[in-house]
Parts: C-alpha cells; sequence; structure tokens
C-alpha cells in the first residue's frame, strides 16, 4: 500500500509540474515569437519566411493587377503544405520548393527558390 500511496504522490507532482512547465514555456513564446519546429515542413517555411523574399516577374504583375497580395503570400508561408515529393530539394545553389494551400475546395500552388540568403517566389496558380 505504501508503494502505490507513493506513486500517486509522485503522479500529482508530475502532472502538476506539466502543467506549470506548459504554461511557462506557452507565454515564454508568445512574447518572443520563438516557435518549436520539429516536422520538415515547418522548418522549411519557417526558414522561407527568415529570408529576404522577392518576386518574378510573373508574380509582380499579379501583385500589379490586383490578382494577389502579399497577405496571400503570407498565408502560403505560415499555412502551406510543402510537397516534398515534386520539389527540387537536391539542386544547388537554390532548392525549389512547391507549397500547396487548399482554400475551401480548390487547391493552390506556389514555386518558391530557396537560395542561402534569399527566396524567390516564382509562381502562384490559384
Amino acid at each position: 500500500m505504501a508503494f502505490l500511496k507513493r506513486l500517486g504522490f509522485y503522479l500529482i507532482g508530475l502532472s502538476i509540474g506539466l502543467v506549470f512547465l506548459t504554461l511557462f514555456l506557452k507565454k515564454k513564446s508568445e512574447e518572443t515569437g520563438v516557435e518549436f519546429c520539429y516536422l520538415p515542413n515547418c522548418r522549411t517555411l519557417k526558414d522561407i519566411r527568415s529570408k529576404k523574399i522577392s518576386y518574378s516577374k510573373d508574380v509582380e504583375r499579379m501583385i500589379k493587377d490586383k490578382a494577389l497580395d502579399s497577405l496571400s503570400i503570407s498565408d502560403f508561408l505560415l499555412h502551406g503544405d510543402v510537397d516534398f515529393k515534386n520539389s527540387d530539394t537536391k539542386s544547388t545553389p537554390c532548392k525549389t520548393y512547391i507549397i500547396e494551400q487548399k482554400l475551401q475546395d480548390k487547391t493552390s500552388k506556389m514555386t518558391v527558390r530557396n537560395c542561402t540568403d534569399s527566396a524567390i517566389i516564382e509562381k502562384v496558380e490559384y
């Protein structure tokens, strides 16, 4: 009986500690803007967002014609899914990624060249 009592106290203390740790880390990440990206999709999008972004002439034309805006590009880079099967991740010096995003009932695609110091948005298809 003594072992079960000690185990109960241990589990109660562990659960209270985990709750405090979760609240502390959540508050810390919100204040500093820290993101915990461990999966390849999140790491790739975070790497692209951290660089200077430029646009190809086709994308600039779409922005001028108001067919595309910077908010939709930011949404792609925040909530998109990288299609690693169709992306060229082995090329040098710039890797080419295809980012998909489902909007309502259709899928949009964006092609991004990710270089060491900048990212170039090549094409956006709605």
